[in-house]
């Protein structure tokens, strides 16, 4: 397997050696491995921080910036950082007004970040925590008690940031948290294994002419596989988990998210089918992201998330924000 790096062993550090040069609006401390706004702390602001495993980018490094996250922690690919990245993070951006802790539920990072809070109350900064789970695909996982976070955090960290950037105090920036992590659901298609800059080839055997459905986002098994499926069929089988499960009432923004592998080209295509379910069962969609957002490294396939919105949270998403993997109206 042919990869773009040096070696194995500085493929985070190289990375973030990388961002810190094409990105310069933000702070990139290379050798504790935080990445944080330009401009923090914002003073009057309640700070965002995530983090998580490297090898989902964006996600979280990337969605640093100006109405969403305040700072994220790397840790090494498909490991979760450590708790002092975390403190480092949250003493970096904390303004005096709070910091909120959005955690992806993998086992690593809540018990890693559970620690970090303690250890960071101790050192009088104001925290909250709320967990993503938004992933219908199985009820536990090989890494985690409950369901995986996967897509909403996108949405948790954009409508969240932008509360956060209007001045909303922690325990609305929080609230709003819960309440979209509650209204999201996700399902995830593998059409090949990714591979992992250690192993140097595919983390788990997928034929040719198979797919596995309800994927997370490490490689980790689904819940079942199957002869290869049109996209159609796929959109069909993926929407169908969602909104069994999330059985909205009202309007949805819905993501479809590539894994690193899959060409715009066929992201667009999917997109076109995930479009036409949702109108057949009734499901107005008032907004679409398409696009490589959270990822597995070079992994093949696609995962659709969609979040119920009301007039808040639409607000929200319209809000404006610039960071590196995701920016509009500025």
């Amino acid at each position: 397997m042919k990869m773009l790096i040096n070696v194995p062993e500085t493929v985070v550090a190289d990375a973030l050696r990388g961002m810190a040069a094409a990105h310069p609006e933000l702070t990139v401390d290379v050798e504790r491995r935080v990445v944080v706004r330009g401009d923090a702390p914002v003073a009057g602001k309640v700070a965002l921080v995530s983090g998580g495993g490297s090898g989902h980018e964006p996600l979280h490094c990337g969605f640093v910036g100006p109405g969403m996250l305040d700072a994220a922690c790397p840790g090494e690919v498909f490991t979760s950082p450590v708790p002092d990245q975390m403190v480092r993070a949250a003493a970096a951006v904390d303004s005096g007004e709070g910091v909120l802790f959005v955690v992806k539920n993998y086992t690593g990072d809540v018990l890693n970040f559970r620690m970090a809070q303690e250890l960071a109350e101790d050192e009088g900064v104001r925290l909250a925590t709320v967990l993503v789970d938004d992933d219908v695909a199985v009820a536990d996982s090989l890494y985690t008690a409950g369901r995986r976070g996967t897509g909403a955090t996108l949405f948790v960290e954009k409508l969240a940031g932008a509360a956060a950037e209007a001045g909303a105090p922690l325990e609305r920036v929080e609230s709003l948290a819960r309440q979209v992590n509650e209204s999201s659901r996700s399902f995830g298609v593998a059409l090949s294994a990714c591979s992992t800059p250690a192993k140097g080839g595919p983390t788990f055997d997928l034929p040719p002419g198979e797919l596995e459905l309800g994927i997370g986002i490490h490689g980790e098994p689904g819940r079942e596989r199957r002869p290869m499926m049109t996209s159609g069929e796929i959109a069909d089988f993926a929407v169908g988990a969602v909104l069994e499960d999330l059985r909205p009432t009202g309007p949805v923004i819905a993501l479809v998210n590539g894994m690193g592998g899959t060409p715009l080209l066929e992201l667009y295509g999917f997109n076109a089918e995930v479009q036409r379910v949702l109108s057949e069962r009734g499901v107005p969609v008032v907004r679409t992201l398409v696009g490589n957002y959270v990822t597995s490294l070079d992994m093949a396939g696609c995962s659709v998330t969609l979040c119920q919105v009301d007039e808040e949270l639409l607000r929200l998403w319209d809000a404006p924000v610039q960071t590196p993997g995701l920016r509009w109206g500025r």
